[in-house]
Protein backbone atom coordinates (compact mmCIF):
# COMPACT_ATOMS: atom_id res chain seq x y z
CA UNK A 1 0.00 0.00 0.00
CA UNK A 2 3.50 2.20 0.88
CA UNK A 3 4.16 1.78 -3.08
CA UNK A 4 0.89 3.13 -4.22
CA UNK A 5 0.90 6.07 -1.68
CA UNK A 6 4.25 7.15 -3.13
CA UNK A 7 3.12 6.32 -6.72
CA UNK A 8 0.51 8.77 -6.55
CA UNK A 9 2.29 11.42 -5.08
CA UNK A 10 4.66 11.20 -7.40
CA UNK A 11 1.60 11.81 -9.99
CA UNK A 12 0.38 14.45 -8.26
CA UNK A 13 3.93 16.41 -8.27
CA UNK A 14 4.62 16.08 -11.71
CA UNK A 15 0.95 16.72 -13.13
CA UNK A 16 1.06 19.89 -10.97
CA UNK A 17 3.79 21.21 -12.11
CA UNK A 18 2.48 20.51 -15.99
CA UNK A 19 -0.54 22.04 -15.15
CA UNK A 20 0.86 25.25 -13.87
CA UNK A 21 3.71 25.63 -15.79
CA UNK A 22 1.51 24.92 -19.24
CA UNK A 23 3.66 27.50 -21.79
CA UNK A 24 6.86 25.29 -21.40
CA UNK A 25 4.69 21.78 -22.43
CA UNK A 26 3.13 23.81 -25.08
CA UNK A 27 6.47 25.70 -26.72
CA UNK A 28 7.75 22.18 -26.11
CA UNK A 29 5.33 20.15 -28.67
CA UNK A 30 5.02 23.41 -31.23
CA UNK A 31 9.04 23.16 -31.30
CA UNK A 32 8.52 18.99 -32.36
CA UNK A 33 5.75 20.10 -34.23
CA UNK A 34 7.47 22.54 -36.14
CA UNK A 35 10.67 20.35 -36.84
CA UNK A 36 8.09 17.63 -37.72
CA UNK A 37 6.73 19.83 -40.49
CA UNK A 38 10.50 21.19 -42.33
CA UNK A 39 11.54 17.36 -42.03
CA UNK A 40 8.26 16.12 -43.71
CA UNK A 41 7.56 18.86 -46.64
CA UNK A 42 10.64 18.70 -47.10
CA UNK A 43 10.87 14.98 -47.91
CA UNK A 44 7.88 15.95 -50.09
CA UNK A 45 9.72 18.66 -51.97
CA UNK A 46 12.40 16.69 -53.08
CA UNK A 47 10.45 13.67 -53.88
CA UNK A 48 8.18 16.13 -56.26
CA UNK A 49 5.90 13.74 -58.00
CA UNK A 50 6.99 10.27 -57.13
CA UNK A 51 4.01 7.92 -56.86
CA UNK A 52 6.19 6.21 -54.52
CA UNK A 53 6.69 8.65 -51.83
CA UNK A 54 2.81 8.30 -50.57
CA UNK A 55 4.64 5.10 -48.39
CA UNK A 56 7.75 7.15 -47.36
CA UNK A 57 5.23 9.22 -46.00
CA UNK A 58 3.62 7.18 -43.57
CA UNK A 59 7.59 6.03 -42.49
CA UNK A 60 8.69 9.25 -41.90
CA UNK A 61 5.30 9.95 -39.84
CA UNK A 62 5.76 6.78 -38.14
CA UNK A 63 9.40 6.89 -37.47
CA UNK A 64 9.45 10.70 -35.86
CA UNK A 65 6.93 10.07 -33.49
CA UNK A 66 8.36 6.79 -32.26
CA UNK A 67 12.08 9.27 -32.46
CA UNK A 68 10.38 11.53 -30.34
CA UNK A 69 8.24 9.57 -27.89
CA UNK A 70 11.66 7.48 -27.25
CA UNK A 71 13.85 10.40 -26.66
CA UNK A 72 11.92 11.39 -23.87
CA UNK A 73 11.51 7.81 -22.65
CA UNK A 74 15.50 8.14 -22.76
CA UNK A 75 16.05 11.60 -21.14
CA UNK A 76 12.88 11.29 -18.40
CA UNK A 77 14.87 9.64 -15.70
CA UNK A 78 18.20 11.20 -16.20
CA UNK A 79 16.93 15.14 -16.17
CA UNK A 80 15.14 14.04 -12.69
CA UNK A 81 18.17 12.95 -11.22
CA UNK A 82 20.19 16.27 -12.56
CA UNK A 83 17.21 18.42 -11.43
CA UNK A 84 17.37 17.02 -7.72
CA UNK A 85 21.25 17.31 -8.05
CA UNK A 86 20.41 21.19 -8.10
CA UNK A 87 17.56 21.64 -6.04
CA UNK A 88 19.68 20.19 -3.11
CA UNK A 89 16.93 16.92 -3.09
CA UNK A 90 18.53 13.73 -4.17
CA UNK A 91 19.77 12.84 -1.12
CA UNK A 92 16.36 13.22 0.24
CA UNK A 93 14.93 11.23 -1.91
CA UNK A 94 17.38 8.29 -1.08
CA UNK A 95 16.55 8.15 2.46
CA UNK A 96 13.07 7.42 1.13
CA UNK A 97 12.34 3.97 3.42
CA UNK A 98 10.97 2.56 0.15
CA UNK A 99 14.24 2.62 -1.26
CA UNK A 100 15.30 5.01 -4.11
CA UNK A 101 14.22 2.30 -6.52
CA UNK A 102 10.78 2.31 -6.70
CA UNK A 103 10.87 6.50 -6.35
CA UNK A 104 12.69 6.01 -9.80
CA UNK A 105 10.38 3.55 -10.85
CA UNK A 106 6.93 5.85 -9.99
CA UNK A 107 8.80 8.40 -11.52
CA UNK A 108 8.96 6.50 -14.71
CA UNK A 109 5.59 5.31 -14.78
CA UNK A 110 4.72 8.36 -14.22
CA UNK A 111 6.05 10.33 -17.15
CA UNK A 112 5.22 7.15 -19.02
CA UNK A 113 1.89 8.15 -18.47
CA UNK A 114 2.17 11.76 -19.74
CA UNK A 115 4.51 10.69 -22.64
CA UNK A 116 1.77 8.52 -23.94
CA UNK A 117 -0.76 11.32 -23.88
CA UNK A 118 1.45 13.37 -25.60
CA UNK A 119 2.89 11.21 -27.91
CA UNK A 120 -1.07 10.23 -29.39
CA UNK A 121 -1.76 13.99 -29.51
CA UNK A 122 1.17 14.72 -31.56
CA UNK A 123 0.06 11.77 -33.52
CA UNK A 124 -3.35 12.98 -34.08
CA UNK A 125 -2.25 16.67 -34.72
CA UNK A 126 0.55 15.36 -37.49
CA UNK A 127 -2.16 13.25 -39.28
CA UNK A 128 -4.77 15.68 -39.31
CA UNK A 129 -2.44 18.36 -40.74
CA UNK A 130 -0.85 16.28 -43.43
CA UNK A 131 -3.85 14.52 -44.52
CA UNK A 132 -2.16 11.08 -44.39
CA UNK A 133 -3.65 8.37 -41.74
CA UNK A 134 -1.93 5.69 -40.28
CA UNK A 135 -4.21 2.23 -39.00
CA UNK A 136 -4.51 3.45 -35.20
CA UNK A 137 -5.25 0.18 -33.28
CA UNK A 138 -4.40 0.82 -29.80
CA UNK A 139 -5.17 -2.35 -28.31
CA UNK A 140 -2.10 -3.73 -30.42
CA UNK A 141 -0.05 -0.17 -30.26
CA UNK A 142 0.26 0.45 -27.00
CA UNK A 143 1.54 -3.35 -25.89
CA UNK A 144 3.99 -2.89 -28.48
CA UNK A 145 5.32 0.49 -27.86
CA UNK A 146 5.37 -0.59 -23.85
CA UNK A 147 7.46 -3.29 -24.70
CA UNK A 148 9.67 -1.59 -26.81
CA UNK A 149 10.02 0.86 -24.35
CA UNK A 150 11.08 -1.08 -21.51
CA UNK A 151 14.46 -1.59 -22.54
CA UNK A 152 14.79 2.73 -23.61
CA UNK A 153 14.09 2.74 -19.66
CA UNK A 154 17.48 0.89 -19.25
CA UNK A 155 19.65 2.92 -21.26
CA UNK A 156 17.89 6.12 -18.80
CA UNK A 157 18.80 4.11 -15.77
CA UNK A 158 22.49 3.66 -17.15
CA UNK A 159 22.59 7.56 -18.18
CA UNK A 160 20.96 8.47 -14.88
CA UNK A 161 23.90 6.57 -13.52
CA UNK A 162 26.33 8.57 -15.21
CA UNK A 163 24.37 12.04 -13.81
CA UNK A 164 24.92 10.66 -10.60
CA UNK A 165 28.58 10.60 -10.77
CA UNK A 166 29.40 13.16 -13.39
CA UNK A 167 26.39 15.86 -12.77
CA UNK A 168 26.86 17.71 -16.39
CA UNK A 169 26.09 14.87 -18.68
CA UNK A 170 23.86 17.08 -20.80
CA UNK A 171 25.67 17.08 -23.92
CA UNK A 172 25.58 13.41 -24.01
CA UNK A 173 21.89 13.70 -25.16
CA UNK A 174 22.78 15.64 -28.39
CA UNK A 175 25.05 12.25 -29.07
CA UNK A 176 22.17 10.03 -28.55
CA UNK A 177 19.80 11.57 -30.38
CA UNK A 178 21.29 10.51 -33.30
CA UNK A 179 21.88 6.92 -32.25
CA UNK A 180 18.24 6.33 -31.28
CA UNK A 181 17.54 7.43 -35.32
CA UNK A 182 19.74 5.44 -36.52
CA UNK A 183 18.03 2.49 -34.45
CA UNK A 184 14.25 3.46 -35.28
CA UNK A 185 15.70 3.71 -38.73
CA UNK A 186 17.59 -0.15 -38.71
CA UNK A 187 14.61 -1.47 -39.82
CA UNK A 188 14.71 -0.54 -43.39
CA UNK A 189 17.81 -2.79 -43.57
CA UNK A 190 16.70 -5.90 -42.11
CA UNK A 191 16.35 -8.06 -44.98
CA UNK A 192 20.15 -7.14 -45.82
CA UNK A 193 21.19 -7.19 -42.23
CA UNK A 194 19.36 -9.46 -40.19
CA UNK A 195 21.33 -8.92 -36.87
CA UNK A 196 19.68 -5.54 -36.53
CA UNK A 197 16.82 -7.03 -34.80
CA UNK A 198 18.48 -7.36 -31.60
CA UNK A 199 19.72 -3.59 -31.17
CA UNK A 200 17.54 -1.53 -29.30
CA UNK A 201 14.12 -0.46 -30.01
CA UNK A 202 14.78 -1.71 -33.44
CA UNK A 203 12.33 -5.02 -33.69
CA UNK A 204 9.96 -3.00 -31.57
CA UNK A 205 9.60 -0.19 -34.56
CA UNK A 206 9.40 -2.96 -37.02
CA UNK A 207 6.05 -4.56 -35.10
CA UNK A 208 4.79 -1.53 -34.43
CA UNK A 209 5.17 -0.50 -38.47
CA UNK A 210 3.17 -3.94 -39.34
CA UNK A 211 0.52 -2.04 -36.90
CA UNK A 212 0.70 1.52 -38.10
CA UNK A 213 1.13 0.89 -42.28
CA UNK A 214 0.65 -2.85 -42.91
CA UNK A 215 -2.51 -3.04 -41.02
CA UNK A 216 -1.25 -6.11 -39.01
CA UNK A 217 -2.97 -6.74 -35.70
CA UNK A 218 -0.68 -7.80 -32.28
CA UNK A 219 -2.88 -10.75 -31.74
CA UNK A 220 -2.43 -12.10 -35.79
CA UNK A 221 1.42 -11.51 -34.81
CA UNK A 222 3.67 -14.67 -34.75
CA UNK A 223 4.24 -14.86 -30.75
CA UNK A 224 7.99 -15.78 -31.13
CA UNK A 225 8.45 -12.18 -33.03
CA UNK A 226 6.50 -10.70 -29.33
CA UNK A 227 8.27 -12.94 -27.75
CA UNK A 228 11.64 -11.94 -29.45
CA UNK A 229 11.03 -8.24 -28.56
CA UNK A 230 10.01 -8.99 -25.03
CA UNK A 231 13.51 -10.78 -24.63
CA UNK A 232 15.12 -7.82 -26.28
CA UNK A 233 13.97 -5.22 -23.96
CA UNK A 234 13.96 -7.19 -20.89
CA UNK A 235 18.23 -7.94 -21.58
CA UNK A 236 18.36 -4.20 -22.34
CA UNK A 237 16.70 -3.11 -19.20
CA UNK A 238 18.65 -5.69 -17.03
CA UNK A 239 22.12 -4.26 -18.17
CA UNK A 240 21.24 -0.82 -17.97
CA UNK A 241 19.54 -1.26 -14.76
CA UNK A 242 22.99 -3.18 -13.46
CA UNK A 243 24.99 -0.29 -14.72
CA UNK A 244 23.08 2.08 -12.93
CA UNK A 245 23.46 -0.01 -9.64
CA UNK A 246 27.13 -0.18 -10.16
CA UNK A 247 27.35 4.23 -10.96
CA UNK A 248 25.51 4.76 -7.59
CA UNK A 249 27.70 2.47 -5.64
CA UNK A 250 30.63 4.90 -7.09
CA UNK A 251 28.54 7.84 -5.86
CA UNK A 252 27.97 6.80 -2.99
CA UNK A 253 31.54 5.68 -2.24
CA UNK A 254 32.88 9.34 -3.45
CA UNK A 255 29.60 11.20 -1.52
CA UNK A 256 28.04 12.53 -4.63
CA UNK A 257 24.57 12.41 -3.82
CA UNK A 258 24.90 15.35 -1.61
CA UNK A 259 25.80 18.04 -3.57
CA UNK A 260 25.51 19.29 -7.01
Amino acid sequence: MRHLYLLKAMMKKNFLIIWRYPFNLISGIFSIFLIFLVIFYGARFIAGGNPTFGNTEAGIIMGFILWTFIIFAFSDLTWDFINEAQQGTLEQLYMSPLGFGWVSISYLLTFLAINLAITFGLFFLIMTVTGKWLHLDLLSLIPLMLLTVWGVYGFGFAMGGLALVFKQVQAAFQVFQFVWLLFVLAPTVMETMPWVKFLPVTWGVELIGRVLIGGQSLYTMPATDIGLLAATSASYFVLGYVGFKYLETIARDKGLLGHY
